[in-house]
């Protein structure tokens, strides 16, 4: 999905995703819910296949992505590939609707402890309204309200009929302080100078800035910082101009060692990677991940995870510098693989440790989905700023939001 310079980034908005049985009315739905023809209707069961996600600005929610998923009773082969999908989705949902459509409900509920045991918001709604009669319609309600425990929205794509409700629930199911999470945490207050210290190397695409230094420059701007950015060769001059030194320099973490030695001793050091890993993850469970290292040995088995799908650069930091370095210190036997994407391995136990990137462009849920999932198998896990900080032995002088 492109992204232009006044959209928000898919990672940011609001996921919301929609859930039911083949043919309960899902696309039906969220054309009405969203008012454009988002996903394609037809009477057939299966109609969707893979999810299709929509970035769109819902009020009062602000900017959302609506999720439309396979049925979750969806049969055969193929059947299971879609459910495959489905869940995945649900893995990145932070709002739930699961729609219900007849009194027999065992799929649904089991969903419904799906997402309530992940503390992930649920909305059980009624779908197709207008084909019920009134007493029909009033049962149904009353036996999905006693089931979930839950106040239940009966919805007709057909009529729009609680639509607009429906979207205001949403606004009052949203976590207490949803959105308001900080990139550069409590470090940085106005008026406060920070330089941005950023690479422009082959890894950086022509012509723009990566994603988490966009985020982080808008961040600080808005906080009414005094910014400086410039390129690492830059650096030292930049330093040089400056009549006091930065309260804060963030980097790259790939130029941490430079640019922490050269660095004003009053100045505090950080980088993308490591506000990401507090921003998106579990700053102090990657800690914990990146002190694992020094138990690796020659034989041990690393996994690399990297959100984004990019072609494989020279130089890379994942594919190369960061394998670079664990194989200068524990030997060239040391296994490294790497997977991108949502492709995620279930069973994580071959591995002693799991390194991901800054995950700028998944959302904070699915993050913690993979971490939640590192955590029960017992497997360390860090990510590329926070390893690199240790590698280089100046983690404990990196300011943690």
């Amino acid at each position: 999905m492109a992204v232009t310079l006044n959209e928000t980034p898919s990672g940011n908005r609001l996921h919301i995703g929609i859930f039911g049985k083949t043919n309960s009315g899902k696309s039906s739905f969220i054309n009405a819910f969203s008012g454009q023809k988002v996903s394609i209707v037809a009477d057939v069961a299966g109609t969707t296949t893979d999810p299709v996600y929509k970035a769109m600005e819902i009020y009062p929610l602000g900017p959302c992505i609506l999720i439309d998923t396979a049925g979750f009773d969806d049969e055969g082969e193929l059947g299971a590939l879609r459910i495959e999908k489905t869940e995945l989705a649900a893995q990145k949902t932070e709002l739930a609707i699961i729609l219900f459509c007849e009194e027999e409900m065992e799929q649904e509920m089991k969903w419904y402890h799906y997402f309530k045991e992940r503390q992930t918001p649920v909305i059980p709604i009624l779908s197709k309204t207008d084909l019920y009669t009134q007493e029909q319609r009033d049962h149904l309600i009353e036996l999905i309200r006693k089931t979930t425990g839950e106040n239940v929205c009966p919805v007709s794509a057909a009529t729009g009929e609680g639509i607009r409700e429906l979207k205001e629930l949403l606004a009052r199911k949203l976590p207490e302080g949803y959105g308001n999470r900080m990139i550069t945490g409590d470090l940085i207050s106005a008026d406060d100078l920070v330089m941005l210290a950023m690479p422009q190397d082959i890894q950086a695409p022509k012509g723009r800035l990566i994603l988490p230094q966009v985020q982080t420059l808008r961040e600080l701007l808005d906080k009414k910082c005094l910014v400086m950015s410039v390129t690492t060769d830059q650096y030292l001059a930049a330093l040089k101009v400056l009549s006091k030194p930065p309260k804060m320099i963030i980097t790259d973490s790939q130029v941490f060692s430079y640019v922490y030695e050269h660095k004003p001793q009053e100045s505090m050091l950080t980088s993308f990677s490591v506000l990401f890993a507090a921003y998106k993850g579990d700053l102090p469970y990657y800690i914990e991940g990146a002190r694992a290292i020094d138990s690796l040995n020659e034989n041990s088995r690393v996994l690399i995870a990297e959100c984004c799908t990019h072609a494989p650069l020279k130089e890379d930091i994942g594919r190369v510098k960061i394998p670079r370095m664990l194989r200068k210190r524990f030997g060239e036997s040391l296994r490294v693989e790497l997977v991108s994407g949502t492709d995620y391995p279930d069973d994580l136990t071959p591995y002693d440790l799991i390194i991901q990137c800054g995950a700028c462009m998944f959302n904070r849920k699915y993050v913690m989905y993979r971490i939640d999932k590192a955590k029960e198998q017992q497997v360390p896990m860090t990510n590329y700023g926070v390893s690199i900080a240790h590698l280089t032995g100046i983690l404990d002088y990196v300011a943690l939001p």
